[in-house]
């Protein structure tokens, strides 16, 4: 069973979110927030697997509330949920931790498939935001390249090979199915250069990846 925190300020929004939620046999609603200040606060007490975020809400955002809570090294996912795909949220939401960004214009029934996603550890990128942040780096617009030291010294071959493959969106089992490895060993690859380079999830690693020059962007 996957527990999720609804964090909206719109009510209807919030209801509707977690009546949709609830009605599945794997999913349920733990607990629900009208601002960035109680998703803090409810993901420190119910410690919740997903947090279904909204970005644009008063005393706090979903971007700060994202960062705060992704800062706890046992914290949970976080689903960020938003009306706009402007670059600004895309890029803040991902730096700040959440393991997911997709669109409120899309049908709900989408948010399911979504929650499992993140929950599963995978990077979940609406297209539209995916080919901003490829476009973002194409431009030239991205970061300038990380500095040697920063981890990506210490990838062998192989994992900046996986690393790579994990810009390009590829899950736990399709890195798998492409390296001729098993699922517990694509895994391990992901987990050591998570570990190496100090990112929170897969999403930070796409963003590090065309961030540091590693992964040139197509």
């Amino acid at each position: 069973m996957v527990s999720v925190l609804v964090v909206d300020d719109q009510a209807l929004l919030r209801t509707a979110f977690s009546s949709l939620i609830n009605a599945e046999d794997d999913l349920v609603v733990v607990g629900e927030g009208v601002d960035g200040q109680e998703a803090v606060d409810l993901a420190a007490v119910l410690r919740p697997d997903v947090v279904v975020m909204d970005v644009r809400m008063p005393v706090m955002d979903g971007i700060e509330a994202t960062r705060r809570i992704t800062s706890d090294p046992d914290a949970p996912k976080v689903l960020i949920l938003t009306t706009f795909d402007l670059d600004e949220y895309v890029f803040d939401a991902l730096r700040a931790g959440a393991s997911g960004f997709a669109l409120k214009s899309r049908p709900l029934e989408e948010l399911l498939g979504a929650i499992r996603v993140v929950a599963a550890g995978e990077a979940l990128l609406a297209p539209s935001v995916t080919r901003r942040l490829i476009a973002h780096f194409t431009d030239g617009a991205g970061s300038s390249p990380v500095r040697s030291g920063a981890g990506f010294d210490e990838l062998t071959e192989r994992e900046r090979e996986v690393l790579a493959l994990v810009a390009q969106g590829l899950s736990n089992a399709e890195l798998a199915a492409t390296l001729h490895v098993s699922l517990p060993t694509a895994k391990t690859h992901v987990s050591r250069i998570l570990t190496k380079l100090g990112a929170q999830n897969r999403t930070q690693l796409v963003v590090l990846a065309y961030e540091s020059g590693v992964v040139a962007a197509p």
